[in-house]
């Protein structure tokens, strides 16, 4: 049973981040456990350009935090001072990147361009490529090293250990030895990213399952669990078809199941011409994510129309930029908007893969690199689970707000809410890697831990673990068993009579793996079952419950009524967050009141000497 100072769980971009700001911070008992550093969504993710969100630095626009955080709170059920905090740290966070070697493009005078990207009031956003989040973990990776950081690989997190009301280290399972191992820690950072093993659609990578539900079932306070993001997205290889995908106008087909035979243009049949389904097309490059504001007349009907041919028609749905529509294009018959864009780009002619070649060529050699040629094979698509917007609940410093010394980071920190602009996800990873590492550093240096309380609870807690490897169940059917049902219910289309009779069924299959357990030779997929099941069942517990506050259909996910419709959207409960959390066997759902961003008008020398004396930090 180890000891440490700091344990870092996750090493995607925040957990890496977290690790290194942590070195540079001067704490050096410190560890970093990871499934492995070239696995997870960070490195494994992407776009046509994957965007990172900032405070606009280029030309002539003004800009400011305060600005910036209204612009992140605007998408409503969010809370402003985390806001506030996230645009604050974004240009600082940003050219900490700039400086490890991310190559984030500049002009000759040195200016960080950027352009608009969805909800984006402003050219806040920017991009290295399809691989920005792969750029940077690479960056960080070699930084981590250089700085001495001790990792751990193989590791999967099966328990967080809890003592006195505080996180207190966790329980991983060693893949290369097959066994249990302890580790105590006087912090944990838990930056192991979005729930991708809860869908069976999904974009997250194939291997990143996430762990939430380890902080859920060990009483971290999560908030904003229903707010998840939903898009179109390749699945032969994961990949968002976002940003110039659509904008150089390629088919959408359909075939039978067979994927050859039947092939029919199907959203001929929904528009009144060629140019109108064109411009509607390019407008969902980046209006990308399903939004249920962008229904019927709006591009988010054609996720609608996708989600109809390969659900209720069991039919297989295809981009193909080979050729253009049947239809014939007709760039002057396109929406201005689109028109200028592809004037702008150079683009006003050939085919869409002739198009896309021009615009953005990274993104057919991104394909090719995966074994899919798009100049000769059309890419099967469907409607994907993306992100969660929602989380672990976390203060301005990214630590729990009710399980001390846990410092939830990235994709697993809920501070998104119902939208946000495209590419806050990675600043905002960022942003919390430094927070919680300033914190840490300045106020939780000393060890408070009793380790031998700590000992004890993780000696009880492995007996439990133990005694659930010990059955019979088949671990490849429960996980299709709890896929199925979050993408049939949490996913973007959410039938709202059924949704606590799906709550109910999540929480049987949780009960019956705690008594029926799994083979020990199946440990590493069981621990993760384990947590997966927890956490679905509190997902859809959240989401009953915020269907029967009557919020209604908002962000990416509509609920359904009976005779088909979709529930229209309260606006009001957009000004409060959902929070959720068990104790015990019993569920904590409720509204609270969203912070407001904060309107500071500080004096230099007051300021300074809050910050001198480390009265920012609050009192403990």
């Amino acid at each position: 049973m180890r000891q440490v100072h700091t344990l870092v769980i996750g090493s995607g971009a925040a957990g890496l981040a977290a690790a290194l700001r942590l070195r540079e911070l001067g704490v050096e008992d410190l560890l970093l456990l990871s499934e492995g550093l070239h696995r997870g969504t960070s490195i494994n993710t992407g776009s046509d350009k994957q965007t990172y969100y900032k405070l606009g630095i280029y030309g002539s626009e003004p800009d400011s935090p305060v600005q910036l955080a209204h612009s992140i709170f605007d998408g409503g059920s969010v809370h402003g001072d985390v806001a506030l905090v996230e645009a604050a740290l974004s240009v600082r966070c940003f050219m900490h990147l700039v400086n490890l070697g991310v190559p984030f493009p500049h002009d000759e005078f040195g200016q960080y361009i950027g352009y608009k990207t969805d909800h984006d009031p402003k050219r806040r956003a920017t991009s290295c490529g399809p691989y920005t989040s792969r750029e940077m973990c690479l960056a960080l990776i070699r930084a981590v090293k250089a700085a001495g950081v001790e990792i751990a690989e193989r590791r999967t997190v099966a328990e967080l250990v809890t003592v006195d009301g505080r996180a207190a280290g966790a329980i991983a399972f060693n893949g290369e030895t097959k066994e249990f191992e302890t580790i105590l820690a006087e912090n944990v950072v838990f930056a192991v990213g979005g729930p991708g093993g809860l869908y069976r659609t999904s974009v997250y990578p194939a291997g990143h399952f996430g762990a939430i539900g380890l902080a859920l079932k060990a009483g971290a306070l999560a908030q904003g669990l229903p707010e998840s993001q939903f898009g179109l997205a390749s699945i032969k290889f994961r990949w968002n078809v976002s940003g110039t995908y659509m904008q150089v106008l390629p088919r959408f087909i359909s075939t039978a199941a067979d994927g050859v035979s039947d092939e029919r243009e199907f959203l001929l049949d929904h528009y009144p011409d060629a140019g109108a389904m064109n411009s509607m097309i390019f407008l969902k490059g980046y209006q990308w994510p399903f939004d249920v504001r962008k229904v019927p007349d709006g591009s988010s009907e054609i996720d609608l129309l996708v989600h109809e041919e390969t659900v209720k028609k069991n039919r297989r749905v295809f981009l193909d930029f080979r050729s253009n529509t049947a239809a014939g294009l007709d760039f002057d018959a396109l929406s201005e908007e689109a028109r200028n864009y592809l004037e702008k780009s150079g683009a006003l002619f050939g085919t869409p893969i002739e198009r896309l070649r021009k615009m953005n060529p990274g993104a057919i050699s991104l394909y090719a690199d995966h074994g899919i040629d798009l100049t000769a094979e059309p890419l099967e698509i469907a409607v994907c689970a993306q992100h969660n917007n929602g989380g672990l609940a976390g203060n301005i410093w990214y630590e729990s707000v009710n399980l001390p010394h846990l410092f939830p980071i990235g994709e697993v920190n809920g501070s998104h809410g119902v939208t946000r602009p495209g590419g806050t996800a990675l600043n905002a990873g960022q942003v919390g890697a430094f927070r919680a590492a300033e914190f840490i550093a300045a106020k939780y240096r000393d060890f408070t831990l009793d380790f031998a309380a700590a000992e004890k609870r993780a000696v009880e807690l492995l007996a439990s673990l133990e005694s659930r490897l010990n059955g019979t169940r088949d671990w490849r059917a429960d996980r299709r068993e709890l896929q199925e049902r979050m993408t049939v219910y949490g996913g973007h289309l959410r039938p709202v009579e059924k949704l606590d009779e799906a709550a109910d069924a999540a929480r049987k299959l949780l009960d019956a793996m705690y008594r029926d357990g799994y083979p020990r030779e199946d440990a590493e997929h069981a621990v993760t079952n384990f947590q997966l099941a927890f956490s679905h069942w509190l997902y859809l517990e959240s989401i009953a419950f915020q269907a029967a506050s009557g919020a209604g259909s908002r962000g990416s996910a509509a609920l359904v009524n009976p005779d088909g419709s979709l529930m229209p959207e309260n606006p009001a409960y957009r000004k409060f967050v959902l929070e959720s959390g068990v104790t015990g066997d019993a569920v904590r759902l409720r509204w609270v009141d969203c912070r407001p961003v904060p309107e500071p008008d500080g004096w230099f020398e007051n300021v300074w000497a809050d910050c001198r004396d480390g009265r920012i930090y609050g009192t403990l």
